[in-house]
C-alpha cells in the first residue's frame, strides 16, 4: 500500500511539492483547527507533521499493539479549540484516547465502550460532545468534559461515518446498509447535565435511540397510592379492592378511590360493578380518571359508542399536556382492541407513533407489540399457525428495545389498568414466534428466529429461557430426524459438495441454531454464503471462525474473501496480511507450506506497477481526466489509479503467486488506462498547454477551441472512457524534446488507444453521404495516420452527433462510410480497416498523402513517420525537401524498396533521385504490361537457338550477386543495368519556354523521347566524352523469381499477432507460386530444348536445367518495357538524375542480344 501523504492545493487541485513519507499504511489524516499541525494515523503510530515545512514534530505509538505487532490507529479528530487530539483504535484496542498537543502525552483513561474498530470520530460545533462510529454497529455519544457515554444509537449494520449537524442538535451517521440516518441528541445532553454513574452506563449501553429520547413517566393519570398500585401490578386484585373499599368507607366523596376501584373491577371482569363505581366517581367530581374508568367499563358492557364518548370527554382534563394526550390515545386504542376492533386499534397506535413528532415512540412500540402478541396467542390457540407466526414476527419487529429494559416500571399504567405482563413481553414475543413457526412446519425460519432471539437477549433472559430453549431444540431435532436428517452438519456438507448452496446454508444454519456448531460448520456456511454472494453474512461466519480458532489462518482467509466480495478492499487487504502472518507463524509444518502459495502485498504491488509501466509506455504522457476536467501528467494518472477502487480490488484479489501470472492484471490496468484521442482540423485559436494547465477544462469559457475541447472530453466521458488526449494542448509545443518524442510516438499512441473520435467541424448534422469525403479534415496531412492507425474510429459531425446517424460501435465496420472514405483517399479497403505500418509499397503510401497539406511544411514528412514505421529526428526549420529526403532515404536504406524513386517532376536538393515535393507522387504509378505464361513460354522457346546458355546464366549470376540499394548522407548507391547514351537530339516541346523534349539514342535500347525542365543536357548526334549520360534500369530482385528473405522494417510493433502475413510476404508467396506453376507449364513444351541442353552440357541434372530455364525467363522479362532514369555523370564520377515530366519507358532493341544488358553496376547518385 502507498505510505505517502500528498498535500493538494484547493485552488488548483494539484499536488504540492514532495509527498510526506509515513513509512506504513495510512488510515486517517486531520489538520488542526489553526492549520499548524497535520496528524496522521498509521499502522504503527500517530505522526504529527508541520504541513508547511514537511517536518515530523512528534510521533507516538497510540493504540495497543495487535497480533501483527502493529499499533493500528484507525481514526483521528481535533477538538474545535485544538487543545485535544482524539484517536480511535481497531478491534485489538477499540478505545478512544485523548492526547495533549502541548506534550503529545495521553490525557486520562481511554474511553471504553466499543467492541470493534472505531471507524470515525466527530466533535460537535460547541466542542462539548463527541460522536464515535464503530464496526460494532453503534454510534456512541460522549460528553467531552467527563469522557462518559450519554447515549447510544444502534445501526443494523456496521457504521463507517458520523458527523454532527450544523446546529449541533442531530447526529448523522452512515454504514454498510447504504443508508444515512439522522438521530436527535437528547435535550439533557445539550444542556450538559451530568447524569448516570458508570454502573448505570453499563445498562444504558444496550438501549436504542428511542430509549434515549423517551422521557420519564412523569405524567400520572392514576391518582392511586403505592400499596394499591403494587397490589394491582402483582395481580393481587382482592387486596387492591379491599384497600380501595376502606378508602371509600373512610371518605364517601373520594372520587379517585371510586375510579380506581372501577379499574380493579374491570380487571376482574365485573363490568357492572366497574360501571357503577365509574359513574359514582364522575357524579362526585368529573375527572380524567373518572372518564377513563367509565370508558373502560362501558366498553366491557359492550356499550362501545358511549365508551368512545367517555374517552372524548377525558380530553377535557388533560390541560394540553402532550404526554397525557398520547397516553390517553394509547389507552383508547387498547379499549378498541378489547372491543375486537383489532386492526383499527393497531392502525391508531402506528399513526400516533408516525404522525406526532413528540410522541413517546417507545410506549407506542410496547402497546403495538403487546397487541400483536395477544392476536398471535389467540391464533396459536386455534389452527392459524402461520397467522400466529406473522403476528409474533410483527411484535418482535416492533420491539426495538433490549431484553433488559425495565419497561414494566416505566409503563406500569398498562399493568395497573389492563394487567399486562410487560416484564415477559420481550421473551414471550420471541418464544411464541419460534414456537408458531415450528408448529407451522417452517423449521428453517423457526431456527433462524431462535438464533435471532438468543443473539439479542441478555444472560438473565437466557437463564430464564433455559428449559424452554432445551425443549425447543429437542423438538427441532426430532423434526429434522423425521425428515431424514439425523446429522445436520454432514447433510450440509453433502449439499455443499453437490453445489446446492441454499440447502447447505439452511442445514448449517440449523446446526448452528441448535448449538451443534463447530468452527468447521461456520467455515462451510461461510463458503456457501460466499458462493451465493451473501458477503455480509459470510463475513459474520468468518468472524465466528476467527473467534473459535484465533490462531488459525483459515478465518482470515474466509474474512478476506467476504470483505473482497463486499467491495471493502482495504479491510480485505488487512485480512490477507493477517492470514499470511498466521501462516508464517503456525507450528504446523504442513500449513506453513501453504505460505509459499501466497504473495505479500508489496509483491503484488510490484507486479501491478510493472504492468502499469508497460501499459503507459505506449500512451501519451498527458491525458485529460474526463470526469474532473484536469489535465494529468503520468504521475497524476498513476496516482489516480493507485487510489481507485479498481486498484484496491486488483490488489486485494492478487494474493497468490498464480495471480501474478494471470492476464487479469493486464486486463484491469489496460481497461483503467484506456484513452480516447481526437482527430480534427486545427481552426482559429486552439488552446495550448499553457492555456489549460492547472485549470479545469469544464470551467473555462466555452469559446472557439475550448468549446471543442469540452465537447470532446464530455463525449469521451459519456462513452465510458476516463482519459482523453488532443494534440493542441496535451503536448508542450515549446519543448523540442517532447515534440520530437510525440511526433515519433504518435502512430503508436493512435494504435494502442481505445477509440479515435474524428470531429468533422464542417459537416452539418443534416448532411448526407459524401460530406465526409468533401470535409476539410480529409485534406490534412496528419489525419491520414489518425484514421489508419486506430482499430476503432467514430466520426462526429459539427453538433457532435454521429456521422449519418450511424450508432455502430466502430465506423470501420460500416461498409458505407469506409467506401466513402476509400473513394475520397484512394486507400484500399483492407488498409483502411486493418492497416499495418511498414516500408513496403512506399510509392502507394506516398500517393495517399501527395495532395494533402500541413501547417508546417516539414509536417508532410513527419506525418508519415508512423505509417512507414521509422523514428527520425524532428527538425522544424529544415524545410520540406530535407524532411522528405531524410524520410525516403531511411525507407530505401532499411527496406531496399525503390518504388519511392518512381516519380515525375522536379528533383530534390537532398538527392536528385528524390522529388522536391510530395505532389510528384500524385499520379498513379505507370503500370507496365505483363506477359502471360504462354507468352513467356513462346519467348523462351524462341531464344533456345539464339542465346547462349552460359551468357544468360552469367547475367543471372551477376544480377543475383548485386547488393541492395544503400542510401546514406544524401548519397544513393543504386544497383542497376546501365545503357550508355550515344546521341541526343532536341525535339519540339509542347511548352518550349519551360520544358525541353529530347530524342535519345542508347546502346542496346530502342530510341525514346524524354521531356524535362533540365537544360543541362547537350544535344547533338553524339555525346561528348567529357560527360557521360546513362539510361539505367534500377535493379529489382523480384525479376529473379526469388522470394525476398528480408523482413519489412516495422518499428511500431510486432504485428505477427495479427494473424496475417505482411503485404510483401503475400507478394513473395504469390510470385513464388506463380513461377512454380509457370515452370511446370514451360517444361513440357520445351522438352526438346531441355534434351539439347542436356546433350550439350554433359548430361546436367534437373537442378541445372531449372537454373538455365530461370536464366532464360529472366532474359525474357528484361526484354520487356521498363521504367528508366537518365543519369548525368559529375566530375567526381558520381551521377545526378535528370528529372523528367513524364515517365521514361524504355525497351531493349533485341531481347536475344544479352551482351547489351551486361553492364551491371552500382552507381552513386547525388
Amino acid at each position: 500500500m502507498d505510505s505517502t501523504t500528498e498535500l493538494w492545493s484547493t485552488k488548483t487541485w494539484q499536488v504540492q511539492e514532495n509527498p510526506i513519507n509515513c513509512v506504513r499504511q495510512i488510515y486517517c489524516l486531520r489538520h488542526s483547527p489553526d492549520g499548524e499541525h497535520l496528524a496522521i494515523a498509521t499502522g504503527i503510530n500517530i505522526q504529527i507533521w508541520n504541513p508547511r515545512t514537511k517536518e515530523c514534530i512528534a510521533n507516538f505509538e497510540g493504540h495497543n499493539i495487535n497480533r501483527l505487532n502493529e499499533a493500528l490507529n484507525y481514526t483521528l479528530a481535533w477538538t474545535s479549540d485544538g487543545t485535544r487530539l482524539l484517536s480511535g483504535g481497531t478491534v485489538s484496542d477499540s478505545t478512544i484516547r485523548e492526547w495533549d498537543p502541548s506534550t503529545w502525552k495521553q490525557v486520562g483513561e481511554p474511553w471504553r465502550g466499543h467492541t470493534k474498530n472505531i471507524s470515525n470520530i466527530a466533535v460537535n460545533p460547541a466542542g462539548t460532545l463527541v460522536a464515535s462510529a464503530s464496526l460494532d454497529c453503534q454510534v456512541r455519544l460522549w460528553r467531552l468534559s467527563d469522557r462518559r457515554t450519554i447515549a447510544i444509537f444502534k445501526h443494523s449494520y456496521e457504521v463507517y461515518s458520523v458527523t454532527f449537524s450544523m446546529d449541533g442538535k442531530h447526529i448523522i451517521s452512515g454504514g454498510n446498509n447504504l443508508k444515512v440516518l439522522k438521530w436527535a441528541i437528547p435535550d439533557d445532553a445539550l444542556l450538559e447535565v451530568t447524569t448516570a454513574s458508570e454502573d448505570t452506563l453499563a445498562e444504558d449501553a444496550s438501549k436504542e435511540q428511542a430509549t434515549n429520547n423517551a422521557q420519564d413517566s412523569d405524567c400520572e393519570i392514576l391518582a392511586i397510592n403505592t400499596t394499591v398500585r403494587n397490589a394491582c401490578i402483582t395481580g393481587d386484585l382482592p387486596t387492591a379492592e379491599s384497600l380501595l373499599t376502606q378508602e371509600i368507607d373512610a371518605d364517601g366523596n373520594n372520587y379517585n378511590s371510586y375510579a380506581n376501584r372501577s379499574f380493579v373491577m374491570a380487571r376482574k371482569s365485573n363490568w357492572d360493578r366497574a360501571l357503577q363505581d365509574a359513574l359514582k366517581a364522575i357524579r362526585i367530581q368529573p375527572s380524567l380518571t373518572g372518564c377513563i374508568s367509565k370508558g373502560i367499563a362501558l366498553c366491557g358492557t359492550m356499550q362501545f359508542e358511549d365508551a368512545m364518548k367517555a374517552f372524548d370527554l377525558a380530553f377535557m382534563f388533560v390541560d394540553g399536556d402532550s404526554s397525557t394526550i398520547h397516553l390517553l390515545l394509547l389507552i383508547k386504542a387498547i379499549i378498541l382492541f378489547n372491543a375486537n376492533q383489532h386492526d383499527e386499534a393497531i392502525l391508531r397506535v402506528q399513526e400516533l407513533a408516525s404522525t406526532c413528532p413528540s410522541a413517546d415512540t417507545l410506549a407506542c412500540d410496547i402497546v403495538e407489540a403487546y397487541l400483536h402478541v395477544q392476536m398471535g396467542t389467540n391464533a396459536l390457540d386455534g389452527v392459524g399457525q402461520n397467522e400466529a407466526a406473522d403476528h409474533f414476527a410483527a411484535a418482535v419487529n416492533t420491539i426495538a428495545f433490549s431484553s433488559t429494559l425495565a419497561i414494566h416500571s416505566k409503563y406500569d399504567v398498562f399493568v395497573v389498568l389492563f394487567g399486562w405482563d410487560l416484564k415477559s413481553l420481550w421473551r414471550t414475543a420471541h418464544q411464541n414466534w419460534c414456537q408458531a413457526l415450528l408448529r407451522a412446519g417452517r423449521l428453517a425460519e423457526a431456527l433462524k428466529s431462535y438464533r435471532y432471539m438468543m443473539d439479542r437477549c441478555d444472560e438473565a433472559t437466557k437463564a430464564s429461557c433455559l428449559d424452554w430453549s432445551t425443549a425447543f431444540k429437542h423438538d427441532c431435532s426430532i423434526l429434522h430426524a423425521a425428515n431424514g436428517v439425523a446429522d445436520i452438519a454432514a447433510k450440509g456438507d453433502a449439499a455443499l459438495a453437490a453445489g446446492d448452496c441454499n440447502m447447505a446454508i439452511e442445514l448449517y444454519s440449523a446446526a448452528i441454531n441448535l448449538d451443534f456448531a463447530t468452527d468447521t460448520v461456520f467455515t462451510n456456511r461461510c463458503k456457501a454464503r460466499s458462493e451465493k454472494m451473501l458477503w455480509e453474512d459470510a463475513l459474520l461466519d468468518a468472524e465466528k471462525v476467527i473467534e473459535l480458532t484465533p490462531s488459525s489462518y483459515l478465518g482470515y482467509q474466509l474474512k478476506h474473501a467476504a470483505l473482497h466480495g463486499a467491495q471493502r478492499y482495504d479491510e480485505a487487504i488487512e485480512a490477507s496480511q493477517i492470514m499470511i502472518y498466521k501462516l508464517e507463524n503456525t507450528p504446523d509444518t504442513q500449513i506453513q507450506k501453504l505460505h509459499q502459495q501466497y504473495v505479500v502485498p508489496s509483491e503484488a504491488e510490484s507486479a501491478i506497477q510493472e504492468t502499469i509501466k508497460t501499459q503507459l509506455d505506449n500512451a501519451p504522457h498527458r491525458l485529460f481526466n474526463t470526469a474532473t476536467g484536469h489535465l494529468c501528467n503520468r504521475d497524476a494518472q498513476i496516482h489516480a489509479f493507485s487510489t481507485s477502487t479498481e486498484y484496491k480490488e486488483l490488489l486485494s484479489s492478487t494474493i497468490m503467486h498464480a495471480d501474478l501470472q494471470q492476464e487479469r492484471i493486464k486486463d484491469v490496468v489496460g481497461t483503467y488506462f484506456h484513452y480516447v484521442m481526437l482527430s480534427h482540423r486545427w481552426e482559429g485559436q486552439e488552446p495550448l498547454l499553457r492555456d489549460i494547465q492547472d485549470k479545469l477544462v469544464y470551467e473555462l469559457d466555452p469559446v472557439g477551441g475550448i468549446a471543442k475541447l469540452q465537447s470532446f472530453c464530455k463525449t469521451a466521458r459519456n462513452a465510458g472512457y476516463r482519459w482523453a488526449w488532443v494534440d493542441t494542448c496535451c503536448i508542450d509545443q515549446s519543448n523540442n524534446v517532447e515534440v520530437q518524442e510525440s511526433v515519433n510516438s504518435m502512430f503508436v499512441w493512435y494504435r494502442h488507444l481505445a477509440l479515435t473520435i474524428v470531429y468533422l467541424s464542417d459537416v452539418a448534422s443534416s448532411s448526407k453521404s459524401g460530406a465526409l469525403a468533401s470535409s476539410a479534415w480529409n485534406t490534412r496531412g496528419w489525419t491520414v495516420q489518425e484514421f489508419l492507425a486506430p482499430n476503432i474510429v467514430l466520426f462526429y459531425q459539427k453538433d457532435w452527433s454521429l456521422y449519418l446517424g450511424d450508432r455502430s460501435l466502430n465506423h470501420k465496420d460500416s461498409a458505407a462510410i469506409m467506401k466513402e472514405l476509400g473513394d475520397a483517399t484512394g486507400i484500399d479497403a483492407q488498409a483502411l480497416v486493418a492497416f499495418r505500418p511498414g516500408m513496403r509499397g512506399a510509392r502507394e503510401k506516398l500517393q495517399w498523402v501527395s495532395t494533402r497539406v500541413t501547417t508546417w511544411q516539414e509536417d508532410i514528412a513527419y506525418s508519415l513517420f508512423g505509417i512507414f514505421g521509422v523514428n527520425l529526428p524532428v527538425i522544424y526549420g529544415e524545410k520540406k525537401q530535407k524532411a522528405l529526403g531524410r524520410l525516403l532515404q531511411e525507407v530505401v536504406a532499411q527496406s531496399g524498396d525503390i518504388s519511392a524513386l518512381d516519380w515525375v517532376g522536379q528533383s530534390s536538393e537532398f538527392n536528385s533521385c528524390l522529388p522536391a515535393d510530395i505532389i510528384s507522387y500524385k499520379a498513379p504509378s505507370y503500370t507496365l504490361p505483363s506477359l502471360s505464361a504462354d507468352e513467356i513460354r513462346s519467348s523462351v522457346s524462341s531464344l533456345q537457338n539464339v542465346v547462349a546458355v552460359e551468357t544468360a546464366s552469367k547475367l543471372y549470376t551477376m544480377l543475383d550477386n548485386m547488393t541492395a540499394p544503400r542510401f546514406a548522407n544524401c548519397r544513393l548507391q543504386l544497383p542497376c543495368i546501365a545503357f550508355r547514351v550515344t546521341a541526343v537530339r532536341r525535339s519540339r516541346a509542347p511548352d518550349p519556354e519551360t520544358h525541353l523534349t529530347y530524342e535519345v539514342k542508347t546502346d542496346g535500347l530502342r530510341d525514346l523521347l524524354i521531356t524535362t525542365e533540365d537544360k543541362s543536357i547537350p544535344y547533338s548526334r553524339t555525346i561528348a566524352t567529357r560527360q557521360t549520360f546513362l539510361l539505367i534500369r534500377p535493379w529489382d530482385r523480384y525479376l529473379l523469381e526469388q522470394p525476398d528473405s528480408g523482413d519489412d522494417t516495422q518499428s511500431v510493433e510486432d504485428f505477427s499477432a495479427l494473424g496475417s502475413p505482411g503485404e510483401h510476404g503475400l507478394i513473395d508467396a504469390k510470385f513464388h507460386s506463380w513461377t512454380s506453376r509457370l515452370f511446370d507449364r514451360l517444361r513440357q513444351p520445351l522438352g526438346t530444348f531441355f534434351d539439347s541442353l542436356g546433350r550439350s552440357s554433359g548430361n546436367r541434372g534437373p537442378a541445372d536445367l531449372e537454373s538455365h530455364l530461370r536464366a532464360l525467363r529472366l532474359i525474357v522479362r528484361l526484354g520487356q518495357p521498363f521504367h528508366a532514369f537518365v543519369l548525368a555523370q559529375q566530375r567526381g564520377g558520381e551521377y545526378k538524375r535528370i528529372a523528367t515530366e513524364r515517365n521514361i519507358i524504355a525497351q531493349v532493341q533485341d531481347m536475344s542480344s544479352v551482351r547489351s544488358m551486361m553492364d551491371v553496376r552500382t552507381v552513386e547518385i547525388l
